[in-house]
């Protein structure tokens, strides 16, 4: 029955051996700048690679400053630190997300508290982020709490879903009404742009992930990015261990945390972020080509909106039903090509499942629905 879409796939990738569902790609100079790195003997986080690839972040999203750290889940937990939240709080996100998104949450005290997503981004809804702030939040002092529980609403946090933009600048004003911060998490998306932005630069902090899996990769490793020079300067401190500057002497004046990324990674990273822009290209002509299979087919793929550059980190399919979407993963994994559900929301984790009684029938349409299939770069 799917027989069509694995000889699609198969023939978009030239290849009858197994597809992964995104697999890194080492065709430039990763080798030699990491040989490089070893020669140096600074393979740690003082390296001059460290700081290349946080420039490289900063000419390519357009963001004043970037803080490599060891991976996303370091940078999401570190730019909620930096902006206080804490024991007691709230943070607002979304059910349809990676669970890294609320551990990070979780990591500081405050307590994750979800609204749904919209259908055509697959992210943090607006109307609904709207209508759960007119419903629920009150003002004191101009701190915003959740009059239900008591807590105070720490911060926002949006997901730009598999590489697709959320309306972030409609998500930003809303919580600028209610004196809100809002922490991209920009970690599935960078080459995605919004009204012709970078993600992961509409506020504060954005943060990025360079997994394994993702378009570029430094084998393990995230990075915060910011306009604000003291921010950023915090955000190293804090990142390196909050170890005060002495020629010799160990100073520690506050809580810091060991998240930083070593220059092995980051050499990595320099190479990978040369090949970046090629890479979305290519990306995007393998949206293009699904994009036009799909269309004369049952499948529903999900397009970029108008105003939005998305980078097609994972392409993604809205099956009819859930009974379809499970024969549909069974048939392409047995068939050696590699298909996942979108991951499960995070309201339906025993450790997540009270906080809130609030329902969310489109990302849970969208977890019944939804299939992620291969999107490697092949160049």
């Amino acid at each position: 029955m799917y027989s069509d879409f694995v000889d699609f796939v198969r023939e978009l990738y030239q290849s009858e051996d197994f597809i992964p569902l995104h697999g890194p790609l080492f065709s430039g100079n990763e080798k030699q700048y990491v040989c490089d790195a070893i020669d140096t003997t600074f393979v740690s986080s003082v390296s001059e690679y460290v700081d290349q690839f946080e420039r490289k972040l900063c000419e390519f999203t357009g963001a004043k400053h970037a803080v490599s750290v060891m991976n996303g889940t370091a940078a999401i937990h570190l730019a909620l630190h930096a902006l206080g939240v804490g024991a007691s709080d709230e943070v607002i996100t979304q059910p349809l997300t990676f669970v890294a998104t609320c551990n990070a949450i979780v990591y500081t005290g405050a307590q994750p508290v979800f609204v749904d997503v919209d259908r055509d981004t697959m992210g943090l809804s607006p109307d609904q982020l709207d209508s759960f702030l007119q419903s629920n939040a009150e003002m004191k002092d101009d701190v915003a709490f959740n009059k239900i529980t008591g807590k105070r609403i720490a911060a926002c946090l949006p997901m730009h879903t598999f590489g697709h933009p959320v309306r972030i600048r409609e998500i930003v004003r809303i919580c600028d009404h209610w004196n809100i911060p809002v922490i991209e998490d920009a970690a599935e998306s960078i080459g995605s742009t919004y009204q012709n932005q970078h993600c992961g630069t509409f506020t504060t902090l954005g943060v990025m992930s360079f997994n394994g899996n993702k378009i570029i990769t430094t084998g393990g490793g995230g990075a915060l990015l910011t306009d604000n020079e003291a921010l950023a300067k915090k955000l190293k401190f804090l990142s390196t261990t909050a170890k005060t500057p002495h020629a010799w002497k160990y100073r520690h004046d506050e809580l810091g945390f060991n998240y930083r990324m070593p220059g092995l990674n980051a050499a990595l990273g320099c190479a990978q972020m040369e090949q970046l822009p090629n890479k979305i290209k290519d990306k995007r002509l393998i949206a293009q080509a699904y994009a036009e299979f799909t269309a004369s087919k049952s499948y529903d793929f999900v397009c970029e909106l108008d105003e939005c550059h998305a980078n097609y980190w994972l392409n993604t399919l809205i099956l009819k039903d859930e009974t379809e979407r499970e024969a549909f993963l069974q048939y392409t994994n047995q068939q050696g090509v590699m298909t996942r559900p979108a991951w499960d929301p995070m309201h339906f984790h025993e450790r997540f499942s009270n906080s809130t009684d609030i329902a969310f029938p489109v990302a849970e349409e969208l977890y019944r629905r939804a299939v992620n299939i291969p999107s490697s770069s092949r160049v």
